[in-house]
C-alpha cells in the first residue's frame, strides 16, 4: 500500500461558473493550493477580471457551456496555458421559479423556461463532462491509474424539491442520476466522477434576497444554524479530489436540511 499524499497541487482545473458564487470560492481554493485553473462563465460575467485578479495560473474562458465550440475553445486555452486538464467542476447553472400550472390566472409553466433549465443545468453539464474527457485521457495515470476528476453540483433540491421548482429539480435530479453511469462509463480511462447536492449557501442568489428572508431561511438548517459559506462547497471540492475512492456517489452539503413543501 503507498503512503503518498495526494494534493490539488500542480494539478489544472476547469471551472464553470466560475465568475462567482460556489465556482469562484473552488478556483480560489484550487489556486492557494497550487493548483492552475482556467475560469469557465458567460461574457457577460466578471470572468475576467476575476482571473486578472487572480494571476498568472489563473485564466478565463467565456462560454456558454450547451455550445460544443465554446466549451472547445475552454479546453484550448487550458492545453494552451497549462499543457493538460486534470480536474472539471461544473458550477454553472439557472434556475426559475413557477408552479406546473397558475390556476387562478389559467396559466402553465413556461416549456421554454423549463426546457431552458434542463438546457442549462442538465445538458450544459453533460456537455462539458463528454468533453473534457477526451482531454483527461491524454494524461499520464497515477499510481491507482488515475487520469482525471469530474464534479458536478445537484442541489438538495433534487430530493426536496419546493413548490415552483419542478424545473430545477428536474435539472438537478438529471445530475444526480447521471453520476454513477458517468462514473462506470469512465472508469476504463482512470478518470473518477462524484457529484455534490448543496443545501442553502450565501451566493449571490440568496445575496439578492431582503435580510430578513436570508435570517429565515438559515433558521431552516438544523445545524451549523446558518447559510453555508461557498469555501465549504469548495473544501468539499478539494476533498473529492484527493481522496481517490471516491467515485460515482452524491454528497448532501446540507448541514440536515430537509427543504420543506
Amino acid at each position: 500500500m503507498s503512503n503518498t499524499i495526494r494534493t490539488v497541487k500542480g494539478l489544472v482545473a476547469l471551472v464553470t461558473g466560475g465568475a462567482s458564487g460556489l465556482g469562484e470560492a473552488t478556483a480560489r481554493r484550487l489556486l492557494q493550493n497550487g493548483a492552475s485553473v482556467v475560469i469557465c462563465d458567460l461574457p457577460s460575467s466578471n470572468g475576467g477580471k476575476v482571473a486578472e485578479q487572480l494571476g498568472e495560473k489563473c485564466a478565463f474562458a467565456p462560454i456558454d457551456v450547451t455550445k460544443e465550440a465554446d466549451v472547445q475553445e475552454a479546453l484550448r486555452i487550458a492545453k494552451t496555458k497549462f499543457h493538460k486538464l486534470d480536474i472539471a467542476v461544473n458550477c454553472a447553472g439557472i434556475g426559475v421559479a413557477t408552479k406546473t400550472y397558475n390556476f387562478k390566472k389559467g396559466v402553465p409553466h413556461s416549456l421554454d423556461d423549463f426546457m431552458k433549465v434542463v438546457t442549462v443545468n442538465t445538458i450544459g453539464t453533460f456537455n462539458i463532462n463528454r468533453l473534457v474527457v477526451g482531454v483527461m485521457a491524454k494524461n499520464l495515470p497515477d499510481e491507482d491509474g488515475q487520469k482525471g476528476v469530474i464534479i458536478n453540483t445537484a442541489s438538495v433540491a433534487a430530493y426536496d424539491g419546493q413548490r415552483g421548482q419542478v424545473a430545477y429539480s428536474a435539472s438537478k435530479g438529471g445530475i444526480v442520476g447521471m453520476t454513477l453511469p458517468l462514473a462506470r462509463d469512465l472508469e476504463c480511462e482512470g478518470i473518477r466522477c462524484c457529484t455534490i447536492a448543496p443545501g442553502l449557501f450565501d451566493t449571490p442568489l440568496l445575496r439578492g434576497l431582503p435580510e430578513k428572508v436570508r435570517s429565515e431561511l438559515a433558521k431552516d438548517v438544523p445545524f451549523p444554524k446558518r447559510l453555508g459559506n461557498p469555501d465549504e462547497y469548495a473544501h468539499l471540492v478539494q476533498s473529492i479530489i484527493e481522496n481517490p475512492m471516491l467515485n460515482g456517489c452524491v454528497i448532501r452539503l446540507d448541514g440536515a436540511l430537509r427543504m420543506q413543501p
